[in-house]
């Protein structure tokens, strides 16, 4: 999962900005690197590395850099290794061709080695690079053939912008829709990006998503020209809702505020269901507030800030490995001994993986003393890899697997655990939508094969994840 942001201006020179600005309010997405292409009417400027945006860009010198055109990037590593030479975007500066991208393809090992035997030199192991080729190699001057042709072969999700001489912006975005992207528009200026959020700061208007199955070529003039290069098959991912996306944003026209809200809802006739009284309603800072606090409402049950957050300290599930996880949360989380001490308290987080995090955060909680700790995740049990974007690839690392509830419950060391139904999860987030719910339930819209699991499961072992 990373966050891609692509602008377009036709009248302005200083593109430089509002990509800086698009970057920082997506950050979120991705904290392991960062890079932005700028383009000009006769240069383009490239800069990335590993690091957040305000550490790898001078903002007085970004808003001198000239530009009409360009796109930005926050990386948060699913295929690769990590280094600097993975930051996107990539640009191929003898085409005039720039990439960056959201996603993951399942055939990636496969694809590499069908442009290797074609001469095509790698310069990476990512995945964006490789998407980047894969639209080259069919580019005769078409940039809506180049795309078709892409879409045909990648198997994966991909949400993607280009800058391309002498075209414009192009925004793709594969047949399932899997990763999110929208487009707005301010006085004829124009901006992609995965989150609708990037947009409101810089004060563009919400246009639309771009559709599944969709590319949209935006010309230096303004002309807007959009094709269906395949049948939309919508399978969003519904994890956006439970974790990764911001509640101020809205995607696949969907507010991630509502969804989070009313899975709080649903998660609270759950926990009532098990006839649990808490004397207070916990959140694990950030992504489970609203539904916390939708709990306390629908309960009648007091909502505190038991655990304060240091602000300075990312997010621990998109950290590259688990022991980095691990540090983090100790130095992340700290709990107030006045809210907690002689208390039952229901302690609600988004989601349980592995069960590390959630193991260190009740440890931490019992050292002031509770009554009781009760937990409560607003998804149901992950127990199946996500091989389209999110950092749990591998069979082996999810502890719903081969475990029973009450088995989780004691590894953890809670008194009470209570998940969302799968049922609850898809009607909270919306009823009327179609998801991609494979992590919960093995059904997946682009079924794996072995030889790419295998190829995956692999990579990932190599890297120490």
């Amino acid at each position: 999962m990373c966050g891609i942001v692509g602008v377009i201006k036709r009248k302005a020179n200083n593109v430089a900005k509002d990509l800086y600005f698009g970057l920082l309010a997506i950050q979120h997405r991705g904290q392991d690197a960062s890079g932005m292409l700028v383009c000009g009417e006769r240069k383009c400027y490239l800069k990335k590395g590993n690091g957040l945006v305000t550490s790898l860009f001078n903002e007085e010198l970004m808003f001198q850099l000239p530009g009409y055109m360009g796109i930005g990037h926050v990386r948060y590593p699913t295929i690769g290794l990590g280094k600097e030479e993975e930051a996107q975007p990539f640009f191929i500066k003898e085409m005039g061709v720039g990439l960056a991208h959201n996603g993951n393809l399942l055939n990636y090992f496969q694809l590499r080695e069908q442009l290797v035997s074609k001469g095509v030199k790698f310069l990476s192991s990512s995945d964006g690079e490789l998407l980047l080729q894969l639209f080259i190699v069919n580019y005769g001057g078409d940039p809506f053939e180049a795309a078709k042709k892409v879409m045909e072969v990648a198997r994966g999700a991909f949400s993607i912008v280009m800058c391309i001489k002498d075209k414009g912006l192009m925004a793709i975005r594969d047949r399932f829709g899997f990763k999110p992207l929208v487009l707005g528009e301010k006085d004829g200026d124009y901006m992609v990006t995965s989150e609708s959020v990037a947009l409101d700061i810089l004060q563009y208007r919400l246009v639309r998503d771009v559709k599944p199955g969709e590319a949209i070529l935006i010309t230096p003039e303004g002309e807007i020209i959009a094709r269906q290069l395949y049948p939309a098959i919508p399978r969003y991912c519904i994890f956006e809702y439970v974790y990764f996306a911001r509640p101020d944003s809205i995607i696949n026209g969907i507010p991630v505020y509502k969804a989070r809200y009313r899975l709080g809802v649903n998660l609270a006739k759950e926990v009532e269901k098990r006839g649990i009284k808490p004397d207070v309603v916990i959140p694990v800072p950030d992504t489970a507030r609203t539904a916390a606090f939708a709990i306390s409402e629908y309960l009648g049950v007091p909502y505190k800030e038991g655990l304060i957050k240091n602000r300075y300290i990312g997010r621990t599930f998109i950290m590259p490995r688990d022991e980095k996880r691990m540090e983090r949360v100790k130095v992340k989380l700290n709990p107030v001994r006045y809210e907690i001490e002689g208390k039952k308290i229901l302690l609600v987080d988004d989601s349980i993986v592995r069960g590390n995090t959630s193991r260190a955060i009740i440890q931490l909680v019992r050292q002031v003393n509770p009554t009781a700790v009760y937990f409560a995740s607003t998804a149901p049990p992950l127990k199946y890899p996500c091989y389209y974007g999110i950092d749990m690839q591998t069979r082996r690392e999810f502890i719903a697997k081969d475990k029973s509830v009450d088995e989780i419950r004691k590894v953890i060391g809670a008194d009470v655990l209570v998940y969302q139904t799968l049922d609850g999860l898809v009607e909270g987030v919306d009823s009327g939508a179609t998801f991609c719910t494979a992590c919960f339930n093995g059904d997946y819209p682009i079924p794996p094969r072995e030889e790419e699991i295998e190829c995956i499961e692999r990579q990932r072992l190599d890297v120490g994840r």
